[in-house]
């Protein structure tokens, strides 16, 4: 009986791979012939993934607030795994930057168009009373999205406005770090103290936020761009897309849900973590931009008040 070329060809590469490692292939496969069926459940563990919503008050749209913001992070798993990409690529061509730009950009945009389910899909009354329990919890803990902006940029360009005189390019990662816009946005506005909220966050991940910024110093977004690509007016598109979506955009979607949720007349009420979301959230305070030579002096002046683009 004759064996399919094809067949032979790829078991000859089985048996090469499995022999560079000491290992046998007659053995691999007895364990791939009694080896059960994979199920798409198991594969995706869906039975742990559904057990991981665990809330803590009996009100009902707390579970879709849980939900939500597993998702996002989810969603910043995958852009952090699109820029190591990126970044650890040994030959970066053209091509192969602006199909992984063009995911970052499809999750972002994805990310802003949920956020209607934070704005309209929750009951206002259930929200106030649960989000009560999560104190000092708060979306400003999201380590994942710190680690998009230091492997997005140069430090410098995610130190508060008021500081670059004082903080530049030259400064040390440490001096860079302790200037952070977001830190500012877990400070009490009357003492100056760090909220719990920002003592918890920079105890979990200050460490890890340093090691990051020193591996992406060189190697981030923006470098690899003013480095290989300056010309190229597709790279350049989709790093403009980029910084609206992140910059613009998605704070914009987060202060249009604390609005709905938390203004109040005559005080807005406060955010869970103690932020100060009315200077934090808007980014016409910020000014965050990651690709600062891709906008005009007038773009960046009327940042986050216009559209863009």
């Amino acid at each position: 009986m004759s064996t399919d070329p094809i067949l032979q060809e790829q078991l000859q590469k089985l048996r090469q791979k499995y022999a560079a490692m000491g290992q046998d292939l007659s053995s691999y496969l007895d364990g791939l012939l009694y080896s059960d069926y994979l199920t798409y459940w198991d594969y995706i563990h869906l039975d742990t993934l559904l057990s991981l919503q665990n809330p803590k008050t009996s009100f009902k749209d707390e579970k879709v607030f849980i939900v939500y913001h597993q998702i996002t992070e989810l969603y910043f798993n995958l852009i952090l795994w699109e820029i190591e990409q990126i970044v650890d690529h040994s030959q970066l061509d053209e091509n192969f930057l602006c199909t992984r730009l063009d995911r970052i950009n499809r999750y972002f945009q994805q990310l802003v168009n949920s956020f209607e389910i934070m704005v309209v899909g929750l009951e206002k009354e259930q929200f106030l009373k649960f989000r009560m329990s999560l104190l000092p919890s708060s979306g400003f803990q999201s380590g994942q999205y710190r680690m998009i902006e230091i492997c997005s940029t140069d430090l410098y360009n995610l130190v508060n406005a008021k500081d670059r005189e004082t903080v530049d390019e030259q400064s040390s990662i440490d001096e860079q770090i302790e200037k952070m816009y977001w830190r500012s946005g877990a400070t009490e506005l009357a003492t100056g103290k760090k909220t719990l909220t920002l003592q918890q966050f920079e105890e979990k991940y200050m460490s890890r936020f340093k090691e990051m910024g020193d591996k992406h110093r060189n190697k981030n977004l923006r470098r690899l761009y003013l480095k290989y690509f300056p010309d190229s007016v597709e790279v350049k598109s989709r790093l403009r897309e980029l910084d609206e979506l992140a910059n613009v955009r998605w704070p914009l979607a987060h202060f249009k849900s604390a609005a709905k949720y938390l203004q109040k007349s005559p005080e807005d009420i406060k955010a869970t973590g103690g932020t100060n979301w009315q200077k934090y959230l808007p980014p016409r305070f910020q000014k965050i931009i990651f690709f600062p030579e891709l906008w005009s002096e007038k773009e960046k002046q009327e940042w986050g008040r216009t559209g863009l683009g």
